[in-house]
């Protein structure tokens, strides 16, 4: 009977090229079938690896697993950067045109994709890439994106972060002190003169307190674009940012860095604080200079709020301010202060 097929069909094999396709079933179903079985059969041997990694090879395991699921992460945020410069092509939207969320997006996977880029270009030349997963397993933190670190070492990498830059904040203050005397105004310099002394002995400063000073920075010594070169050097580290660049640079770096966060905190402001998740509302503190890591949700909304406050009553020709409020703000809040 060969296939099972009706005998008549030997006696007429004409008939035999539309007859022998429902005795399989049709093409489309057995593809589908085919690739049914594949996917079945991947799920099975990858549930395989994983549970003979996670026996024998414990330690490399998780290292696997963060890896793995950091390439999921990454390429997720780099669909969603692509749909949204599509967006702002297609109806001509600027970047502070966009919600706080696409915003904040787009200017963390363009810092994400340097720092990755930077992997890729010195794993060209022939077998450097052995070489470089080395240099991942040995420098996480300084070559790896926050997608491929393990939980433990985000608390412990942002902590050491925020040491770092915390080293550049009595230098701040100093230059801040310096700047008393070529003040002209008499109310600015008693101002100026109390917000580091209280800064010094440990004292959050008030919200008004800060912005009483809104004219001293829209103006020299410490408008923006009268900042001298050790001053910017110091300003970069306490926004983490690379100082080792020429003075004109490290100038349009901190113009267009403030720039930016002045524009996140204009749509923040609209959206509303309320809105945030939880560890949104950490990483807007971290990035605006407060350790948020140790420090609890509300507390944390309720700095972000004092932020917004002075941020988003700022002219831009006083974003001077937003830099250096990097560190007036965040120095002694709820003892941060090391």
């Amino acid at each position: 009977m060969g296939f099972g097929c009706h005998p008549w069909t030997r006696c007429h094999p004409e008939a035999a090229t539309w007859s022998f396709w429902p005795c399989l079933g049709s093409p489309s179903a057995d593809t589908k079938g085919l690739i049914s079985y594949v996917v079945t059969k991947t799920k099975m041997i990858h549930g395989k690896y994983h549970r003979f990694l996670s026996r024998h090879f414990p330690r490399f395991y998780v290292l696997y697993a963060v890896f793995m699921k950091g390439l999921q992460m990454l390429w997720a945020d780099a669909k969603k950067a692509r749909r949204i410069r599509t967006n702002m092509r297609k109806h001509n939207i600027k970047f502070h045109q966009l919600s706080y969320r696409e915003m904040e997006h787009l200017r963390q996977f363009r810092r994400d994709v340097t720092k990755f880029l930077f992997l890729g270009i010195i794993s060209i030349p022939p077998f450097a890439n052995y070489l470089v997963f080395l240099l991942m397993y040995l420098f996480p933190r300084q070559l790896l994106i926050k997608h491929f670190w393990t939980p433990k070492q985000h608390i412990d990498f942002l902590d050491i972060y925020d040491a770092a830059r915390k080293q550049s904040h009595p230098e701040i203050i100093s230059y801040l002190e310096r700047a008393i005397p070529l003040t002209s105004d008499t109310g600015l310099r008693w101002h100026l003169t109390d917000l580091c002394t209280k800064i010094q002995n440990g004292v959050h400063p008030a919200v008004h307190e800060i912005l009483a000073l809104r004219e001293c920075f829209g103006n020299p010594p410490l408008g923006m674009n009268q900042l001298q070169a050790l001053q910017m050097k110091a300003l970069s580290r306490a926004m983490l940012l690379t100082p080792y660049l020429p003075p004109p640079l490290l100038r349009h770096r901190l113009k267009v860095h403030t720039t930016v966060i002045h524009q996140l905190d204009r749509a923040l402001a609209k959206l509303g604080i309320g809105q945030l998740t939880d560890q949104e509302v950490k990483s807007a503190c971290y990035l605006r200079g407060l350790n948020s890591t140790h420090i609890a949700e509300d507390r944390c909304r309720t700095w972000l709020g004092e932020w917004l406050q002075i941020s988003c009553s700022l002219k831009e020709a006083e974003l001077s301010l937003v830099l250096h409020n990097v560190v007036l703000l965040s120095t002694n809040y709820l003892g941060t202060r090391r």
